[in-house]
């Protein structure tokens, strides 16, 4: 049984719009336990202001606007008007409500191709994760490993370290906050799954944002070539890692992360990119959609979701959908 408090607002977004693309193109695998999609609904749940808080996000469309009903439920008093801008802030950011895609939709046309891809897709918006923490501690997690196996153990760290906002059955458990990480003992973390060397990091990363010697949060302001430098300093993050998080931690949609075998992979299903492709043949390929290379990412991720089954890009008319 659910207690507490519960707030409910409206977020207006332009179309076009479709919020199951952009979930799935956040949460990659269908069993992603932290952002959590049931057809109809987004489930998270958020740190604000140091509470864990619930967050639903739901769909209604009208032929002006997309309107995303949100319902914030957490186990204190009210809301105030701080925390509910905070709240809009980072779903805002995460789900890419404020991102402009005519460019690219533009582009697209230009090559047959692309725009076979991007016309499947339209009303995707890029999303990010809602801290960079969060998208350093993914990339950790996913190295070496196939995208499922990651976020097998990403959902581990999730249940065993994550915040909660309420109680009762299929509670969501948020993402482990630093604090929250910080002073664990590696191996608990390698009873999760997790090898010596990713344990390590993702604790010494904790450790290095709770004592104030990292500011990730930072690197919004920062440009490409330093972002890069602070990244790659950390224990554990390499050349994919430090793409990937410029692309699903800052928002650097001209990134395609050239080391990341799936977009290899999918690349030479959908494009003619070799099968035997490198870091630089990738990079060199992928130039021609500058600077929407992070876009042309998420587009072949969603093709392979809706290969996959997870993903159907006839379900949902952005124009009509009420529910």
């Amino acid at each position: 049984m659910r207690a507490g408090s519960v707030c409910q607002f409206e977020i207006e977004v332009a179309h076009p719009f479709r919020l199951d693309f952009t979930v799935w193109t956040l949460r990659r695998r269908p069993h992603n336990a932290v952002d959590a999609w049931d057809g109809t609904r987004y489930r998270r749940t958020l740190v604000i202001e140091e509470v864990p808080v619930e967050v639903t996000v739901h769909q209604e469309s009208n032929e002006k606007v997309a309107l995303l009903a949100v319902e914030v439920r957490h186990r204190g008093a009210g809301l105030d008007d701080h925390s509910r801008s905070e709240i809009r802030q980072v779903l805002t950011r995460s789900l890419g409500l404020e991102a402009n895609l005519s460019g690219f939709y533009q582009m697209a046309e230009s090559e047959p191709l692309l725009a076979t891809l991007a016309h499947q897709f339209v009303g995707m918006r890029p999303p990010c994760f809602p801290s960079v923490f969060e998208a350093a501690i993914n990339a950790i997690a996913c190295q070496q490993l196939s995208l499922t196996v990651g976020i097998h153990l990403l959902n581990r760290l999730s249940e065993q370290f994550g915040p909660t906002a309420s109680v009762g059955s299929e509670v969501p458990h948020g993402f482990p906050t630093p604090e929250r990480l910080a002073g664990e003992d590696p191996q608990h973390l390698r009873n999760l799954g997790f090898s010596r060397s990713k344990a390590r990091a993702i604790i010494e990363l904790s450790q290095r944002i709770v004592a104030g010697d990292t500011e990730l949060q930072s690197l919004w302001d920062a440009d490409d070539g330093q972002a890069k430098t602070t990244l790659l300093d950390l224990t554990g993050i390499g050349r994919w890692s430090a793409e990937y998080i410029l692309l699903r931690g800052l928002g650097r949609l001209h990134v395609l992360p050239g080391d990341d075998i799936g977009a290899r992979n999918n690349l030479h299903r959908r494009f003619d990119l070799s099968a035997s492709a490198g870091y630089e043949e990738v990079k060199q390929y992928s130039s021609r959609w500058s600077p929407y290379g992070g876009l042309v990412y998420f587009h072949l991720l969603l093709d392979a979701l809706a290969n996959a089954g997870n993903v159907r890009p006839e379900a949902w008319d952005d124009t009509t959908a009420t529910g």
